[in-house]
């Protein structure tokens, strides 16, 4: 898949958003950003949970597992939980950032590449072409 430098300048944008953020662990966000096939991607946090969409644009890809912390505590910090790509899978619980991210990487699509400028929907008109 390809990217425009709009599109990586939007998903760069976006990491130094969450590097100083306080709405997810900081710890997290830095294992997730030193992660080269992580942070190529789009990153959006709900709910204290750390997600990655194959698109810059809303309504994000929900096609990549999610990181959120086990107790919302002040920091949002581990023990870490990680599901997805849906709500419904559990994949496993982490005790550290790093494991968090390990998980996730091991479990991306095959067809993951840099985040594509757009919706999910020109996502896919783009990847059927």
């Amino acid at each position: 898949m390809t990217t425009n430098a709009s599109g990586t300048d939007k998903v760069e944008a976006a990491w130094k958003r969450l590097l100083g953020s306080d709405q997810v662990s900081a710890e997290l966000v830095a294992a997730a950003y030193a992660e080269p096939r992580l942070r190529q991607l789009f990153p959006w946090i709900g709910m204290w949970e750390l997600h990655f969409s194959r698109c810059t644009e809303q309504r994000w890809t929900w096609d990549v597992p999610y990181i959120g912390p086990t107790a919302a505590g002040s920091d949002h910090a581990g023990p870490y939980y990680v599901e997805g790509p849906s709500r419904s899978q559990k994949i496993g619980r982490a005790d550290t950032a790093q494991e968090a991210v390990a998980m996730v990487v091991e479990r991306l699509p095959s067809h993951c590449g840099p985040a594509f400028n757009g919706t999910p929907e020109q996502l896919s008109t783009h990847e059927s072409t």
